[in-house]
C-alpha cells in the first residue's frame, strides 16, 4: 500500500511528533511504502508570521493544491493527516480527497472541539463548549489567554464542520482511546467513520532488570497542566525515594523552589536518555491535570516493565488498570497521591508484579504487530468509504 503521510511538527519537539515518527517506521518495516511530508511550525518566527498563520488556520487555499498536487503526482492510495495546525489546515482534507485519495485523520489532541486542545481551563477539565456553544473558547480565551487566536480556531472548527471535512473530506477518524472517541463524538464529530487505535512503540531492545530500579520518575513538560507542582509537593512525604524529573517547561524554576532535597532535575533528556531513567525507575507518575491522550511516555514505561501511577480521569484512567499495571489517585491532590503511593512504594514485589503485568499489555495492544494490523484495517475501510462517497457525489446532480 502507498501511503502518504503529512504532519504539522510542533515548534517544540514532543509526544505527538514521536508517535508520527514511530508509525510511519511500523508501516516502512512491514513493507508499505511511505511518503512523510513535514511542514514545522519553528518556521513562524515574527508576528506577522503568526498572524497570517492563525487567519489561514481555517482554510488556506495554497494547501488544498499543495494536497491534490501530491496525490496527482505520487498516487496514494491513503493520505493519512496527523497534526494540521497551524499551517496545514483542513485545507489539506479536501485537496487529497478532491484528488482521489481516501483520507485518515489521527486526533492527537481535542482541538478540533477545544480552542485550548486540552479540554482544560483553570487547571481542571472543561467541557463547556461540549455541552453549549464553541464561542465559549472565544470569551475564556482558552488559545494561550489570546483573544484573537482563540477565534481563529473556533472558526476552524465550525467551517469543518460546516464544509464537511469530518463526514465528506476524511474517511476514517483514529482516536487513540475510547475516552478520547467519546469525547469527539460529544464534540459532534461522525461516530460512525472514528475508531480507536492506540500510538505505538517498538519494543526496547535491552530490557531493564527489577533489581535495578531506584527511583520513581516523571517524564514531561514542566508546564501547569502536567500537574508536576502536586507531584513535587508530595515529595516531602516521601523523604527515603528518590524522584527524578525529566523535562524542562516554564515552571521548572518554581519546582526547583519548592522541591525537597530528594529530587532530581535532569532537565529535557533525547530518546536514548528517558530509556535509560525507565530502566532504573521504580514507577512512573503521570499527576496530569488534563485528559491527556495516550503519553508516550507511558507506552515507554509498559515496554521497559515499570508500572505507572497516574491521575484517575480522561484517557488515564482507561489506560491504567489500578492493581494490574499501576494505579491511580485523585487529580491535583497531592494528599491523595501520597496515600495510594506509599503503600504501592513499600512493596517492591508488587510493584514488580504490576511491572510484569504492564510488559504484557504493551506486548498484547501496544506493540507494532497487533498494532500495525488496526492501522491496515482502518486504511482497507477508508479506502471503501471514499469510493461510497465518490460514487454519491456522482450520483448526486442526477438525483436532483
Amino acid at each position: 500500500m502507498k501511503i502518504l503521510v503529512t504532519h504539522n511538527a510542533y515548534r517544540q519537539r514532543g509526544g505527538e511528533d514521536i508517535a508520527v515518527e514511530q508509525e510511519v517506521a511500523m508501516l516502512r518495516d512491514a513493507g508499505h511504502e511511505v511518503e512523510l511530508h513535514l511542514v514545522d511550525s519553528g518556521v513562524i518566527n515574527s508576528l506577522a508570521g503568526k498572524a497570517g498563520a492563525l487567519l489561514r488556520a481555517s482554510h488556506d487555499p495554497s494547501r488544498e493544491n499543495w494536497a491534490a498536487d501530491l496525490v496527482r503526482t505520487q498516487r496514494p492510495d491513503i493520505v493519512h493527516v496527523h497534526n494540521f495546525f497551524p499551517l496545514l489546515t483542513p485545507a489539506v482534507h479536501f485537496g487529497a480527497a478532491r484528488a482521489g485519495a481516501a483520507v485518515v485523520q489521527t486526533l492527537h489532541n481535542f482541538r478540533t472541539i477545544c480552542a485550548g486542545a486540552m479540554l482544560m481551563r483553570n487547571e481542571a477539565p472543561c467541557e463547556k463548549c461540549l455541552a453549549g456553544s464553541p464561542l465559549w473558547g472565544v470569551v475564556h480565551r482558552c488559545y494561550h489567554g489570546s483573544l484573537p487566536g482563540s477565534l481563529a480556531i473556533t472558526a476552524m472548527q465550525a467551517r469543518a464542520r460546516r464544509t464537511g471535512v469530518w463526514t465528506t473530506h476524511t474517511h476514517r477518524i483514529i482516536a487513540l482511546t475510547e475516552f478520547a472517541r467519546t469525547r469527539f463524538i460529544a464534540g459532534g464529530l461522525p461516530a460512525d467513520r472514528i475508531r480507536v487505535k492506540p500510538n505505538t512503540i517498538a519494543p526496547p531492545t535491552r530490557p531493564s532488570s527489577p533489581g535495578t530500579r531506584r527511583f520513581a520518575l516523571f517524564v514531561g513538560r514542566l508546564s501547569p497542566e502536567k500537574g508536576a507542582a502536586y507531584l513535587v509537593r508530595a515529595w516531602h512525604a516521601f523523604s527515603d525515594i528518590p524522584l527524578v524529573i525529566v523535562g524542562s517547561g516554564p515552571e521548572q524554576a518554581s519546582l526547583r523552589a519548592m522541591a525537597p532535597a530528594n529530587v532530581e532535575f535532569r532537565g529535557q533528556l533525547s530518546a536514548a536518555g528517558v530509556q535509560d531513567a525507565l530502566a532504573s525507575a521504580r514507577i512512573l507518575i503521570m499527576p496530569s491535570l488534563s485528559y491527556e491522550g495516550l503519553p508516550m511516555a507511558l507506552l515507554e514505561a509498559f515496554a521497559q516493565g515499570v508500572p505507572v501511577a497516574a491521575s484517575a480521569h480522561g484517557s488515564l484512567a482507561e489506560l491504567v488498570e489500578p492493581g494490574r499495571t499501576g494505579a491511580l489517585f485523585p487529580a491535583g491532590d497531592s494528599d491523595g497521591l501520597v496515600a495510594v503511593l506509599r503503600p504501592l512504594l513499600a512493596d517492591p514485589a508488587r510493584l514488580g508484579a504490576m511491572g510484569a503485568a504492564a510488559r504484557a499489555v504493551f506486548a498484547a495492544r501496544y506493540a507494532p504487530k497487533n498494532n500495525l494490523a488496526l492501522l491496515e484495517n482502518i486504511y482497507h475501510e477508508a479506502i471503501v468509504e471514499a469510493d461510497i462517497t465518490r460514487t454519491r457525489t456522482r450520483a448526486a446532480p442526477a438525483s436532483r
